[in-house]
């Protein structure tokens, strides 16, 4: 008798811990892929910052451009490709998958990605003198299987 009921109880607490296990080991590779999404949205929005503000900065940026691009014509100029873009407001509209560096192919974990970049004029909400002096860079990025996450910065005119 006192066997059986040892083996009832070490079974409900067998069963009450594979339950609780079960919910975790199901999200275990959130962590992997958030990690993944952010070093991909960190490679593109590190290549973005890098260019000048616009068609009209000068190389190093100094000083800011008087009378910046408008807001209406942003993207790339004719004839221009990833390899090509020297401003920042030449990435609007930018998307792929899979995923490439400037330089080419990603490792093959990031082939079922999707990136998707818009640049705007956001002045106004960065709280600087004219719409056009600042651009907010955003940069959307979906994993496989996932929801998109969206990753923010702002480029000044200064």
């Amino acid at each position: 008798m006192e066997l059986v009921i040892t083996i009832v109880v070490i079974s409900i607490a067998l069963v009450a811990m594979v339950g609780a296990f079960s919910g975790s080991m199901s999200r275990s590779a959130d962590p992997m892929w958030r990690n993944k999404t952010i070093k991909l949205a960190q490679l593109y929005l590190d290549e973005i910052h890098s260019k000048r503000y616009d068609e009209n900065t000068p190389i190093g940026g100094v000083p800011a451009a008087a009378v910046p691009t408008s807001c209406s014509s942003l993207g790339p100029e004719a004839g221009e490709t990833r390899a090509t873009f020297d401003d920042v407001d030449d990435y609007d509209g930018l998307s792929g998958s899979p995923p490439t560096g400037v330089n080419g192919a990603l490792h093959s974990s990031y082939d079922n990605y999707v990136v998707t970049i818009t640049v705007s004029c956001d002045g106004t909400a960065a709280s600087v003198n004219g719409n056009q002096h600042a651009k907010k860079i955003k940069v959307s990025i979906t994993p496989p299987a996932e929801g998109t996450m969206d990753f923010f910065v702002y480029k000044g005119n200064y």
